[in-house]
């Protein structure tokens, strides 16, 4: 099978893996983990200009969710634009059946890196990246599992311990809530550091929460009407704030805020600059989550020679996360924002993982 793989390659991509292979200093899966850092450094045997083939899979719901998977493909342009790099990006089927396949679609036709946008590509990363060890991969939200994988993580407990703050802050009626997608470990990240937030803030406030699929399911993540519906019901429960980590189902909850006349909180990208106009007003701040930065270093390090086996992980020391600040809803808190976020980096603070 590998010579085939092999066959199969653009002459250009195999040399520079080869080059590459050759000053790689190794590494193994599951290796060590360290905060990002600016891209690795620079050398010799980086591929020339234009040589560079980046291949990207997305999550379920694809380029246009106005959220995660946007804010990946952000990276992604970026590396087009500044590092003349050659892309493609593939979504899968609703059920994201197909992971798999579209990652060996891209090793195939000479892509490399390859990045797969999402922690339900695990297994199959895993699997694609034994098939093909002279290709690099990158997988979002998931750790290192092979000599040639990089994890790149988040610290969303970190952001949204911050969306939480503004949330507790801002509050009128003291009852907000907390939307989740999907109830894996991964949201329940976002769900901890939000009610960390609110409680240390303002102990008296009501939180309200609610998934909209349970593990395994990942269609609550581009469901807007299951979206819609579980914001409807903390609205009409006296909720006057509403966070969602629910990707584009997300969208149901400004539709219903917009309806209630309440607010939101957006998630991974700056929401108030994606979403339609009509809906703009409702929300207050997004917890950002730089994916395009995680993306675009990772690029960036590749290009530069840098090998997988290894994690990095973007947190509030590197502004890997954070609060937008578009439509100044939060400029008059700023001074607890950022006390908060100061206690977060020194350690002062320990954000939990788990609710």
């Amino acid at each position: 099978m590998l010579s085939k793989r092999f066959g199969r390659m653009a002459v250009g991509a195999f040399a520079g893996a080869m080059l590459m292979a050759a000053a790689a200093c190794g590494g193994s899966g599951g290796g060590t983990t360290s905060s990002a850092q600016p891209s690795g450094a620079a050398s010799s045997e980086a591929p020339k200009s234009g040589a560079l083939k980046v291949g990207l899979a997305f999550d379920v719901g694809g380029r246009g969710d106005k959220s995660f998977n946007d804010s990946a493909y952000a990276g992604l342009e970026k590396a087009k634009s500044e590092l003349n790099a050659d892309i493609k990006d593939l979504s899968p089927k609703a059920d994201g059946s197909d992971r798999g396949a579209l990652l060996q679609q891209l090793a195939d036709a000479g892509y490399n890196p390859i990045i797969a946008v999402g922690f339900a590509y695990g297994d199959d990363v895993k699997k694609v990246a034994a098939e093909y060890p002279e290709v690099q991969f990158a997988i979002v939200d998931s750790a290192s599992n092979a000599a040639n994988v990089t994890g790149l993580q988040f610290a969303e407990e970190q952001g949204s311990y911050l969306a939480g703050v503004v949330a507790a802050l801002k509050t009128k009626s003291n009852h907000v809530g907390f939307v989740g997608g999907v109830e894996t470990d991964l949201i329940k990240k976002f769900e901890a550091g939000f009610l960390a937030g609110v409680k240390a803030t303002n102990p008296k406030v009501k939180i309200d929460t609610k998934y909209l699929t349970p593990d395994g399911d990942f269609s609550g993540f581009k469901s807007p009407d299951k979206g819609k519906v579980a914001a409807d019901k903390m609205y009409q429960d006296g909720a006057d704030i509403v966070y969602h980590a629910a990707g584009d189902s997300g969208q149901g909850v400004f539709q219903a805020a917009a309806a209630a006349k309440k607010k939101a909180i957006g998630v991974d990208s700056d929401q108030r600059q994606t979403v339609d106009a009509a809906l703009q007003p409702v929300i207050m701040t997004s917890m950002l989550k730089r994916v395009d930065v995680g993306v675009f270093e990772y690029i960036k390090a590749f290009q530069g020679g840098a090998k997988g086996g290894s994690n990095t992980v973007y947190d509030l020391k590197v502004d890997g996360v954070g609060l937008a600040t578009t439509g100044g809803e939060i400029d008059d808190i700023k001074d607890k924002i950022d006390a908060a976020k100061q206690k977060i980096i020194s350690g002062e603070i320990q954000v939990p993982t788990k609710p």
